[in-house]
């Protein structure tokens, strides 16, 4: 279950879900495996209908587990999408955060290409979740877009900035770059059926990551 790979987050942000603070008995095994079963269900029936369309008892049915045995790890339906988004975003940010300002500069921004790539490859459902949140309005995680996220963005902008002061890529705006590589990343995980109607047949990841090398040596060249 792909949830698991988010153990280190989920179970931080799960443990607080009721009271806010850190649970201070040791979760037993049977209670780590229902918890990671709730958040798998989870993130099916929410990247599937969107928070508003989705029930508690869509989720309960889709762990396999009875309603108040549900309630008995979250509280509400709410507890359980916050728990999801606070671990994707901190998923999320990963691989901007690795841009490395005294790298080679075509590289850097090549290599982060293929990460976001490679994240909508293996997280489809989560980046749908996310795609949900952002469409509703963000209602649940603005401030963390307003916060962490810009002050992340506007930091790797600058770096992009020095870059093209330096003459060691093309000029363009610096923000846009960031956005478009985003755009054009998570298209395959957020519209992957009408993509995969078209390319029935076709590795699709490899073809978009062929593709958006050439496309942003190309931008980038100086």
């Amino acid at each position: 279950m792909r949830i698991v790979t988010w153990n280190k987050h989920l179970t931080r942000n799960s443990a607080v879900a009721k009271s806010g603070t850190a649970q201070p008995r040791q979760e037993t095994r049977i209670q780590k495996k229902n918890k990671e079963l709730i958040l798998g269900a989870a993130l099916e029936v929410f990247s599937s209908y969107g928070f508003r369309g989705s029930t508690i008892d869509q989720i309960a049915n889709q762990a396999g587990l009875s309603k108040p045995n549900l309630l008995y790890y979250f509280p509400s339906k709410e507890a359980i999408h916050a728990a999801l988004l606070d671990a994707l975003l901190d998923t999320w940010l990963d691989p901007l955060r690795a841009l490395d300002p005294e790298g080679e500069p075509v590289a850097e921004i090549l290599d982060y290409v293929h990460r976001k790539l490679e994240m909508s490859r293996m997280y489809p459902r989560e980046s749908r979740l996310f795609a949900n949140e952002i469409i509703q309005g963000a209602p649940r995680i603005l401030e963390n877009l307003e916060g962490e996220l810009r002050a992340l963005v506007d930091e790797k902008a600058a770096v992009l900035e020095d870059w093209m002061t330096a003459g060691k890529i093309a000029q363009t705006h610096p923000h846009h770059l960031i956005f478009s590589i985003w755009s054009l990343t998570q298209h395959y995980a957020d519209f992957e059926v009408q993509v995969r109607a078209i390319r029935t047949k076709q590795d699709i990841y490899e073809e978009a990551d062929t593709f958006l090398q050439n496309l942003f040596t190309r931008l980038l060249k100086v």
